[in-house]
């Protein structure tokens, strides 16, 4: 089952404020050369991440899944000047390929690419998070949620992708072990009592969390 409407998405496209130049091109260099293309968070979601960071104004930034960076350069946006988003990709290709694009971008200095397994990453930050996006390994999702709940800052949040999973998340019997990997997940976080959570159905499905007061 596929969930986006493409007349819908191009039309959203068609009235929401325009990528800026670095990242137009990255899109479009995305989808002529990547094998994956579909993974990148794209023009709507972008401006969805880039807005949400721009209002909270964060300190520290964590993204789980960089992926070619198109998400962390619209996340990191709306960086404090002196803040920081640190990324982690797993595959070096794609880490190459995001060093080259923040190279381009006049925020490199406040992106910081960790190349690893988040698992071990992650406990080596030492920073409380204002804002965590998790657009990674699916099955990976509830360990990463675990390990980040509990150093949220005070007015933190999580946003998680693909919740919707294309649809597959909403079929009776559901068979594929990353839809079943994305159920558990969202089961999981409306089962956490130390959080509160709204799922939105831009592009893929954004789930955003954050902990109760």
């Amino acid at each position: 089952m596929e969930m986006i409407n493409l007349s819908a998405e191009n039309y959203a496209e068609k009235f929401t404020s325009a990528e800026d130049a670095l990242l137009a091109e990255i899109n479009k260099e995305t989808y002529a050369s990547h094998a994956q293309p579909q993974m990148l968070s794209g023009h709507v979601q972008g401006k969805v991440l880039e807005f949400i960071s721009t209002i909270m104004q964060p300190q520290y930034i964590l993204e789980i899944g960089t992926f070619v960076g198109y998400s962390a350069l619209c996340l990191a946006k709306g960086l404090q000047l002196n803040g920081e988003l640190h990324t982690i990709e797993l595959r070096p290709e794609d880490a190459n390929t995001c060093a080259k694009n923040f190279a381009q971008s006049e925020l490199y200095k406040k992106i910081h690419l960790h190349v690893g397994n988040a698992l071990d990453i992650i406990p080596a930050l030492p920073y409380k998070w204002d804002i965590v996006f998790i657009d990674a390994d699916k099955q990976g999702y509830t360990a990463y949620y675990d390990l980040v709940v509990p150093r949220l800052s005070e007015r933190g949040i999580i946003i998680a992708d693909n919740v919707l999973f294309h649809g597959q998340v909403l079929e009776e019997n559901i068979t594929g072990k990353n839809a079943i990997a994305i159920d558990e997940f969202n089961k999981h976080v409306a089962a956490d009592e130390r959080t509160e959570q709204v799922m939105l159905t831009v592009r893929d499905g954004l789930l955003i969390i954050k902990r109760k007061k």
